[in-house]
């Protein structure tokens, strides 16, 4: 059974490292479906929450592994857990005189915002859960799609719990 797994890890910023941990994912066979880096200002440190599909036993192998990589600091497996996760999408829509108010009235539903509307093209941006994100995804016609640019999970733990 594959689950999905998303993890945070706390790392030296440093170059590098972000090699190190997709080597420890690929020589288990495992992909990166997600990854999202930044910087915590202030700091030498970088937060990375990336996700990942596959066997929970060998995931829990791979959390492990990283966990003894000498540039991180620390590593959690937030599968399950009460956090706060998000993802955001820009996608770029043809949109023509038929589609057009189909596409809108999606929009609106979703709560999404239009950020262009120029050349038979509208390029929408939307945030939320993975699943809300791919729900509008799927209620646009698949031939109008032209391009879709994901930020990956963005998560954050709950109450006093480190992320």
């Amino acid at each position: 059974m594959k689950d999905s797994h998303t993890i945070s890890l706390l790392v030296a910023d440093k170059p590098g490292v972000l090699v190190r941990i997709a080597l420890t994912f690929a020589r288990r066979g495992f992909n990166i479906d997600g990854l999202v880096v930044n910087r915590i200002p202030g700091s030498e440190l970088s937060r990375m929450t990336l996700s990942s599909s596959g066997d929970p036993t060998r995931l829990e192998q791979i959390v492990m592994q990283l966990a003894k990589l000498i540039d991180v600091v620390r590593v959690i497996d937030h599968t399950g857990d009460s956090s706060i996760q998000m993802e955001s999408a820009l996608v770029k829509i043809a949109v023509e005189s038929g589609t057009r108010e189909s596409v809108l009235a999606a929009v609106r539903e979703f709560r999404a915002e239009v950020l262009d509307d120029s050349f038979g093209l509208l390029v929408v941006s939307i945030h939320g859960s993975t699943e809300r994100v791919n729900a509008f995804v799927q209620t646009i016609p698949q031939n109008a799609i032209r391009e879709i640019v994901s930020s990956g999970k963005l998560l954050v733990a709950r109450g006093s719990e480190p992320t």
